[in-house]
């Protein structure tokens, strides 16, 4: 039967995270240290985090790049709070996170004890499903239950609270643990059948890859099945990493990121197959109006699908459903003038994408060392300067979002992208860097983010050095937070009393330094490809982090565009 007894809660909980592979758990624990007294003799890995929204955006990172639940613990009251930012980033990105909290005693509660807070009630809004544990025979059930939530259907947060009174009791475990794998869904066959006839009808189709498909595309299975069908490819900004961005399909990021010449497949294709993709406000950003462009959208999740377009909605796995188009669809061939055009297109594109660059690198040089460094040169010396596995973990800012706009940036065959959600909290890509790292050790990883962003995050750097995570940062400094500062000028004009940038010392170097990790500071252009290879040689070699700020303009803004115009960057008219 294998029924065990632990000793206390924690030692059950102890034993699940080994269970469940967890190659890491981040957190900041209460006063009660029961839980990292159980792990003493365990090889789970246990990161002390700084702030407890860091260490949801770590277990958030983590989830994203393995696949596997992130795992996140901590105290009661305010420590609880403090992760809800990072719930709210967990949720919108469809992150498996499992959080555990300590919770008040049931017999103190409603007496004014410590930290006392109606915690089930602050996360319910932000998680898929939460619990508190008052008895321990209850804690295996509720720890197996809150995994098979967190995996299935759309992933996403889930909640185990443990109340005090539950923690220091004996629980006994029945039979084994149950699997964690996620159970993977086969679409309807009527479904299947109706959309297999749709897809067949197209002329011009289109393949969006979202966030849903990541970890399903074995074997290449979706570049083959846009062969097939000579379909453009693009991906939302959380799905890159999973389509090959050398396959000449593909034609980079779409919505918000898809400027011209790749604007122009979204105004004539007949129809938009979107993978894993919740459609979500960035991702159709500049779509052709939605009543003349119909949309096939296979999601885990009914709560996902998006009804306000003509199409259908397939409810299934990504691999599972692609998987059965391609037997229904054996000897279908696509149109060749349309893959010609699809072709032409990214051709078209990376010449532009080409101009663009240079144009930016003659105006940085015309300036002289005092404008910066284009933020193009930037991405392209370290493209040049990290192995092509590497993952780009990205914040979203106005000189960072260069790196979401295709070629600019690109993944190639090998590398992979972890990105903010739609929340886009600030800080997130800076901390959930150390979450993949820890999850893809044997990856390259680089965290390019804002100095405000960084700013927010540099109470963790001795956390980050303490868990032995060779990030490397390239922090683009602009004075501060740049997208307000140019949303402010646009109302104000430069004259205003209030400021959200300066020029002003950053104080990075002294941290970094303090807690033995690398630093560099680029001011000149021509510094900028010895420093990069010489910081990533140092993260290599020394299996350690790496700080690079780079100075760069406030003007630059991204590809297509010409500053902050309030949420979503002004377009300029090519």
């Amino acid at each position: 039967m294998n029924d065990r007894t632990y000793p206390s809660a924690w030692h059950a909980v102890a034993d699940h995270l080994h269970h469940l592979g967890a190659g890491a758990v981040f957190g900041l624990p209460g006063d009660d240290m029961d839980l990292l007294g159980a792990l003493e003799g365990t090889d789970t890995r246990f990161v002390l985090c700084r702030d407890q929204r860091n260490a949801l955006f770590m277990a958030t990172g983590y989830a994203l790049a393995s696949g596997r639940p992130g795992i996140c613990a901590v105290g009661k009251g305010p420590a609880l709070t403090n992760t809800l930012t990072g719930v709210l980033e967990a949720a919108s990105a469809a992150a498996p996170v499992v959080l555990i909290a300590g919770g008040t005693a049931l017999d103190r509660m409603g007496t004014g004890a410590f930290q006392e807070l109606d915690q089930l009630a602050a996360v319910r809004p932000y998680v898929k499903w939460a619990a508190r544990v008052d008895h321990a025979d209850r804690l295996a059930g509720v720890l197996e239950k809150a995994v098979t939530i967190a995996v299935n259907g759309t992933p996403g947060p889930v909640y185990v609270e443990i109340a005090e009174q539950a923690a220091g009791e004996p629980v006994t475990r029945v039979g084994p643990w149950r699997s964690a794998d996620p159970q993977r869904q086969t679409p309807d066959p009527d479904v299947l059948r109706t959309t297999a006839d749709a897809i067949a009808a197209a002329r011009r189709p289109l393949l969006l890859v979202g966030g849903g498909a990541r970890h399903r595309n074995t074997d290449r299975l979706l570049e083959a099945f846009a062969e097939r069908l000579g379909a453009a490819i693009f991906t939302t900004a959380s799905g890159r990493g999973t389509i090959a961005e050398d396959h000449p399909l593909f034609c980079g990021v779409s919505g918000l990121y898809t400027v011209a010449p790749a604007d122009r497949l979204w105004r004539e294709t007949d129809l938009v197959i979107a993978l894993g993709s919740r459609l979500e406000e960035t991702a159709t950003f500049g779509w052709p109006d939605a009543a003349g462009l119909p949309v096939i959208q296979v999601v885990t999740g009914e709560e996902s699908l998006v009804t306000g377009r003509p199409g259908t909605g397939v409810l299934g796995d990504v691999a599972r459903t692609v998987e059965a188009w391609s037997r229904l669809l054996d000897g279908h061939a696509g149109d060749t003038a349309w893959t010609e055009r699809v072709h032409a297109v990214r051709e078209a594109h990376a010449a532009r994408a080409a101009e663009r660059a240079a144009a930016a690198d003659a105006a940085a040089d015309a300036a002289g060392p005092a404008a910066g460094v284009p933020v193009a040169r930037v991405l392209s010396a370290l493209a040049g300067a990290v192995p092509e596995t590497r993952v780009l973990v990205q914040e979203n800012g106005l000189q960072d979002m260069w790196s979401y706009f295709y070629p600019h940036w690109s993944c190639g065959a090998l590398g992979g992208s972890v990105v903010p959600s739609e929340q886009t909290p600030l800080g997130f890509g800076a901390a959930a860097a150390v979450g993949v790292a820890l999850a893809e050790p044997e990856r390259p990883v680089v965290a390019v983010v804002g100095d405000g962003a960084f700013n927010l995050f540099r109470s963790e750097l001795p956390t980050v050095a303490d868990a032995g995570a060779a990030v490397l940062y390239v922090v683009l400094d602009n004075g501060g937070y740049g997208w307000l500062q140019t949303n402010l000028d646009r109302v104000s004009g430069t004259g205003s009393r209030f400021a959200f940038t300066a020029d002003r010392p950053t104080g990075s170097e002294g941290l970094a330094r303090a807690y033995g990790l690398g630093y560099w500071r680029v001011d000149n252009p021509g510094d900028l490809h010895g420093v990069l290879h010489t910081a990533w040689q140092h993260c290599a070699d020394d299996n350690t982090a790496g700080v690079v700020e780079v100075r760069v303009s406030l003007a630059d803004s991204p590809p297509g565009t010409s500053g902050a115009g309030g949420d979503f960057p002004l377009r300029e008219d090519e």
